[in-house]
């Protein structure tokens, strides 16, 4: 097998990886962290916390560059796609393809701290990685096999510690599948003009006019489960103080996308911010009880 990365193209490499965009990772890291801290019952050991942060940050960077290369066709169309590096001509498809290949190694190599149930389990996130940036031409639900993606941590890790995937950790998954589906219909419309014009498919388009009601319903969804999960878990009136903070950031969200493709992205960007209060809300009430 031929090697085709070079050290000259490490900034494009990077930029493959959005690790010049650091929100994807927050969005996949918040939701890893509620599970480890709730799975554990408090803190995690440092072996857990360490193994999947980093599998966040691999796995994000892959599905980032094979997304990318499945789209090298329809960025250089796309006003905020243009300058890719694929898109742009910057680096060459099977450059993308091995480094994608390379992150997965590297992923697996992470599989060796943990058992064989939860290495089991890692080919799903695996597949489901791989599978999302096509699925784009094929249905108007990528962003649900987007949350299916985002979400797979979270019984990777309630194996990995508890060994059992209990209810609690599918009402978790539930939750995190509604607010990626929500967020990311935010992150389509950006590009929902120029989606209908290339025929790539998405929730923003699907939802039409009733977007806006849609995403709405689908915060609340979200927050419902997880008051679930909060019940049940025991974490009482400080993760409820947060479930509230985020239900004012989600109201926050809907009027900056009221504003346009400008406002949307804002919106987007703004869900950093309900991961965060959030995990503040798990770690108190844990520290509370």
């Amino acid at each position: 097998m031929s090697w085709y990365l070079t050290s000259a193209n490490w900034r494009y490499y990077l930029q493959l990886m959005r690790l010049d965009k650091p929100i994807g990772i927050y969005l996949l890291l918040w939701p890893t962290w509620w599970a480890l801290w709730l799975a554990s019952n408090g803190m995690p050991s440092i072996k857990m916390l360490l193994v999947f942060s980093l599998g966040v940050l691999l796995m994000r960077s892959a599905g980032c560059v094979i997304n990318d290369y499945a789209d090298r066709n329809f960025d250089g169309a796309v006003a905020r796609t243009q300058q890719r590096p694929l898109a742009a001509g910057l680096v060459q498809p099977r450059e993308a393809l091995q480094l994608f290949v390379l992150l997965l190694l590297l992923s697996a190599v992470l599989l060796l701290f943990l058992d064989w149930n939860t290495a089991l389990l890692s080919l799903v996130a695996a597949a489901l990685a791989a599978a999302y940036p096509f699925m784009k031409r094929y249905t108007h639900l990528p962003q649900v096999v987007l949350g299916a993606a985002f979400s797979w941590g979270m019984p990777m890790c309630y194996m990995a510690i508890q060994g059992e995937l209990p209810l609690v950790m599918w009402l978790l998954y539930a939750a995190n599948l509604c607010w990626t589906v929500a967020y990311d219909t935010y992150y389509a419309l950006v590009d929902k003009e120029d989606d209908e014009k290339i025929g790539v498919k998405s929730t923003a388009r699907l939802f039409g006019r009733y977007v806006f009601w849609i995403i709405g319903l689908l915060q609340l969804a979200f927050l419902a489960l997880l008051e679930w999960v909060g019940a049940l878990s025991g974490l009482g009136w400080p993760f409820s103080a947060a479930l509230l903070a985020a239900l004012i950031l989600f109201f926050y969200q809907n009027r900056l996308a009221l504003r346009g493709r400008d406002g949307c992205f804002k919106a987007f960007l703004a869900n950093h911010y309900v991961g965060l209060v959030l995990f503040i809300g798990i770690v108190a009430g844990q520290i509370w009880r």
